[in-house]
């Protein structure tokens, strides 16, 4: 049902989501997947997780719009996973992937958020990691060489950034290509107002720099860095931000940060597992999960 995607959950009251006895009610969604880790020894920036938005109004992972919102059926339960962050490789490594986060019920089919693509190091002379938004290409890599990739099934994030002279490619971010502030910089992410107040999530990573730090993208990228035995800065837990990269092989590509899945609809939960933070905005129901778990209205 392709209109409800323009709606707000308040005008869908009328088919019966929030009375007595109701048998339907409707859901809205940001899934944000885990960012990728920076990558060691001239590392790139890790790329932000995958964001699928159903907000009105909003956008989605790479400037798409709004996905459609969902019905859900009293009664049915929801199984929620939260992806987490790559790991930081340690050393003269790649990065790593960050996992994916998706929603999952008898009602609809799941929704998958994909894990951010890791950074690159040296000498690899290949491109970041394909993920939700790409990683940075490493000084390797073949001048003007296109940045890790984005998946496109359905779009969800940026390219990663290409190198530039001797600096490694910043993260893809959510609303931007990787190196779209500069040079080694993580492309910045997406705001949304789905919790009642704008918060910008999945940043990309920054990549290293050896004059400077390449800056993060907003919404939790983590800074690169041009410090001997310095790691790269993680990216922010639960905000799906990639890891900035480090420059030799004595430290490792920051950490990238873990996902988060927010759920809004008119109907409280009946049930839920996993501990999600449960507010409420203009009569609607919210809950914000950090970790993985269930939820049943």
């Amino acid at each position: 049902m392709p209109i409800l995607s323009t709606l707000g959950l308040g005008s869908l009251k009328s088919f019966g989501s929030s009375s007595a006895g109701s048998t339907e009610a409707f859901l809205n969604y940001l899934i944000i997947a885990g960012g990728g880790s920076g990558g060691g020894h001239g590392g790139s920036g890790g790329g932000a997780g995958g964001y699928r938005n159903s907000m009105p109004s909003e956008t989605t992972g790479g400037g798409g719009s709004a996905e459609s919102t969902l019905p859900i059926t009293i009664g049915s339960a929801i199984t929620v996973t939260v992806g987490g962050g790559g790991a930081n490789p340690g050393g003269d490594a790649f990065g790593q992937a960050g996992t994916d986060s998706s929603i999952n019920s008898s009602d609809f089919p799941i929704i998958t958020s994909t894990g951010g693509g890791r950074g690159d190091h040296y000498p690899s002379s290949g491109a970041g990691g394909t993920g939700g938004s790409g990683g940075g290409n490493s000084p390797g890599a073949t001048p003007n060489s296109t940045g890790g990739a984005r998946v496109t099934n359905p779009i969800q994030g940026n390219l990663g950034g290409v190198l530039v002279g001797g600096t490694a490619g910043g993260g893809g971010g959510a609303g931007q290509i990787g190196n779209t502030n500069g040079p080694a910089a993580g492309g910045d992410g997406l705001a949304s107002s789905i919790t009642g107040t704008p918060v910008t999530r999945a940043g990309g990573g920054g990549g290293q720099n050896p004059s400077l730090a390449g800056p993060g993208g907003s919404g939790g990228g983590g800074n690169g860095t041009g410090v001997p035995a310095q790691d790269g800065q993680a990216g922010t837990e639960n905000k799906g931000g990639g890891g900035g990269g480090t420059h030799n092989n004595n430290a490792g590509g920051g950490k990238g940060g873990g996902g988060v899945v927010i759920l809004r609809s008119t109907v409280q939960a009946a049930s839920t597992t996993g501990s999600p933070v449960e507010t409420t905005q203009s009569g609607e129901f919210i809950y914000v999960f950090n970790g993985s778990g269930s939820i049943t209205y």
